[in-house]
C-alpha cells in the first residue's frame, strides 16, 4: 500500500481530526507505516515534540495513533491566535512572528513550499499520509491563498474525503454545497462523503445518501455512529461545554466525589490538561465561567492563556478573581498551569503579549514573571509530591522571584512551579497525565476540602485510558467506513471522470445569467 489522502470538512468541528486518527490507527493496526498531517492548524492546544518544536495536540495524539513520535513535520504551519485579530505564527516548530488575517494572507504563497516540503518528505519515509484539512475547503473568499485544503490536494495530487456532522442538523446540504461551491479541478479530486456522529436507525438516512450519489456522482464512504466515549484530546477546548462534566467518569471508589472546576478562560491555551483529572473515578470536573460555580468545587485548576494578562483582567471583570481568593482563604487547594500558574503570582512585567508593561497578578503566590520575546520549549522530567513526572512547556513568561518552595524538583536539583500548600502552579503542561502525581494531587485536594470519603483509584492509567480510546477509533473506522474503497483511494487516487456539480467557484461561474 502507498499514498495519501485529504480529509476534509464541511465546518470546523465537523471529525477531521477524529477521522484521521481512526483511519491511521486502523492502517498501523494492519502493519502499515502511516503519518498523520496538517498543513496549517489554527488551535492554542499544542504540545513539544522530540525534535524540540511545537505542534498542534491533534497532531501528536494522531502520531500515537500511528505508534510514531510527534515531530514538526506533521504540522508545520501552527496558528495561535491572541485576539480575535491576530495570532501568532508558529512555522516548523518555532515562532515566527505575529499575523493578521491580511498579513498572513500575504505570507501564504511562500508557506506552501514549506507545507509542501514537509508533506513530501513524510510520504518519502512512510508508506500513508493521511492529511487533515482545515476549516472548510468551500470558503471560496480565500481559496486563491489556501494551503490545507484544495490548494494542498491540488499542489500534491490528494483524494478529498469531506466528512460532515449530522449531529449539526442539514448535514446532506452541507456535503451538496461544499462540493459545489469547489472549481472544476477541485471538485474532480473529491471522491466523496463520510457522515459523522450519527445516531438511530441507518435505513431512515440511506435513501439521502442515495440521493446525494445521484446528485453528485459521488458515493458515502461510511457513517460513522456517535460514541460517548470519545472525548479525550478534542482539538477544540470548545468541545468540553461548560458547566457540562468532562468525560465519563466512573463511580467513586471511596463514598465521596472530588469536585473540581476548570476555568474556562477567554483565551484558554491546552485546556486538555485536566483531561486526565476526567480519567478519575470519583473525579467530576467540570469547566466554569461565572463565580457561583466556584462555591462548592474542592479544587480549582486556572489552566494556561495565550493571553495572559487580558485573561486575568477577565477574571477580575466577571468576579471570578475574587471567587478563587475566597477558594483559598477557605483553605482549599487551586492548581495553575503556564499562564494559570503566572497569574496567581503577585507581579507580570508583560511587553510581549499584551504590551500592559507592570501588571499586578491575583497575589496568591509568592511569584514575579517578566515576559521574554523567545518562546521556551522543553521537554523536562523530575519529582513533584514525590512522584517522577515528565510535562512540557511552552511560554514566553520567565521567573525572576519565587518565595515559595518549586513544586517540581528537575534532575539537576533544581526547581520549578510553586508548592504554596493550598496553591500550587507550574509552567509545565501534561504534569497531570503522571499517574502518581495525580493521584497525589487528588488526595491533597481532598484532604484540603475535607472530601474524606473520597479515595483516589490506585490503578487508573491514563495512558492507557488514552490508547483505549486510539482502538475505538481504529474500530469504528475498520466496522463504520469502506475500508476497501478507503485502500483503493490510497493507492489509486481520485476515481477519474467525476462529474462536475454547478455553480462551481465563484470564477467559473457566468454571474451575469444568473441575474
Amino acid at each position: 500500500m502507498g499514498g495519501a489522502l485529504l480529509v476534509a470538512g464541511t465546518t470546523s468541528d465537523a471529525g477531521k481530526s477524529v477521522l484521521v486518527a481512526g483511519i491511521c490507527r486502523w492502517l498501523a493496526r494492519r502493519g502499515v507505516s502511516v503519518a498523520p498531517f496538517k498543513a496549517q492548524n489554527m488551535s492554542n492546544n499544542s504540545v513539544v515534540t522530540p525534535d524540540g518544536g511545537e505542534i498542534g495536540r491533534a497532531q501528536a495524539l494522531q502520531a500515537a495513533a500511528c505508534g510514531i513520535e510527534p515531530s514538526v513535520q506533521l504540522n508545520p504551519v501552527l496558528l495561535k491566535p491572541g485576539s480575535d485579530r491576530s495570532s501568532q505564527l508558529v512555522l516548523l516548530g518555532r515562532a515566527d512572528g505575529t499575523v493578521s488575517a491580511m498579513s498572513y494572507r500575504d505570507r501564504k504563497a511562500a508557506l506552501l513550499d514549506v507545507v509542501a516540503g514537509s508533506l513530501a518528505r513524510l510520504r518519502a519515509e512512510h508508506d500513508v499520509v493521511v492529511c487533515e484539512g482545515a476549516g472548510s475547503p468551500a470558503e471560496i473568499n480565500l481559496r486563491d491563498a489556501d494551503i490545507a485544503n484544495m490548494g494542498l490536494a491540488r499542489a500534491a495530487g490528494l483524494p478529498v474525503l469531506v466528512i460532515g456532522d449530522i449531529d449539526r442538523g442539514g448535514v446532506l446540504a452541507h456535503l451538496f454545497g461544499t462540493l459545489a461551491l469547489l472549481d472544476s479541478a477541485d471538485q474532480a479530486l473529491v471522491a466523496g462523503f463520510v457522515i459523522n456522529k450519527f445516531r438511530g436507525d441507518p435505513a431512515l438516512l440511506a435513501p439521502g445518501l442515495e440521493q446525494l450519489r445521484a446528485l453528485t456522482g459521488r458515493p458515502s464512504y461510511g457513517v460513522l455512529p456517535v460514541s460517548d466515549e470519545l472525548w479525550i484530546d478534542a482539538e477544540d477546548s470548545l468541545s468540553h461545554a461548560v458547566d457540562e462534566i468532562v468525560g465519563r467518569p466512573a463511580l467513586p471508589q471511596g463514598s465521596q466525589w472530588l469536585r473540581v472546576a476548570a476555568v474556562r478562560l477567554p483565551r484558554i491555551s491546552n485546556g486538555t490538561d485536566v483531561d486526565a483529572l476526567a480519567c478519575e473515578p470519583g473525579v467530576a470536573v467540570r469547566y466554569v465561567t461565572e463565580p457561583s460555580r466556584l462555591a462548592d468545587a474542592d479544587l480549582v485548576v486556572l489552566p494556561g492563556s495565550k493571553s495572559t494578562v487580558d485573561d486575568m483582567a477577565w477574571l477580575r471583570r466577571t468576579g471570578l478573581a475574587d471567587a478563587i481568593s475566597e477558594h483559598v482563604a477557605a483553605g482549599r487547594g487551586i492548581v495553575g498551569l503556564c499562564g494559570g500558574f503566572q497569574m496567581l503570582g503577585r507581579r507580570l512585567v508583560d511587553e510581549v503579549e499584551s504590551g500592559a508593561g507592570d501588571v499586578p497578578g491575583l497575589g496568591l503566590l509568592d511569584l514575579e514573571v517578566c515576559f521574554d520575546p523567545d518562546k521556551h520549549l522543553g521537554r523536562p522530567t523530575g519529582t513533584a509530591l514525590g512522584e517522577p513526572v515528565t510535562g512540557y512547556e511552552i511560554h514566553h513568561g520567565r521567573i525572576t522571584h519565587r518565595g515559595d518552595p518549586p513544586l517540581v524538583t528537575l534532575a539537576d536539583g533544581t526547581g520549578e512551579g510553586a508548592d504554596a500548600g493550598p496553591v500550587m502552579g507550574t509552567h509545565w503542561h501534561g504534569l497531570f497525565e503522571n499517574d502518581g502525581f495525580r493521584r497525589a494531587l487528588l488526595s491533597r485536594a481532598a484532604w484540603l476540602a475535607g472530601r474524606h470519603g473520597f479515595c483516589p483509584a490506585p490503578a487508573t492509567s491514563f495512558a492507557a485510558v488514552r490508547t483505549a480510546q486510539l482502538d475505538l477509533l481504529g474500530d469504528l473506522v475498520e466496522t463504520h467506513l469502506d475500508t476497501d474503497a478507503v485502500t483503493e483511494l490510497l493507492e489509486h487516487g481520485a476515481p477519474p471522470g467525476l462529474p462536475f456539480v454547478p455553480p462551481g467557484a465563484p470564477s467559473t461561474v457566468a454571474w451575469s445569467d444568473q441575474t
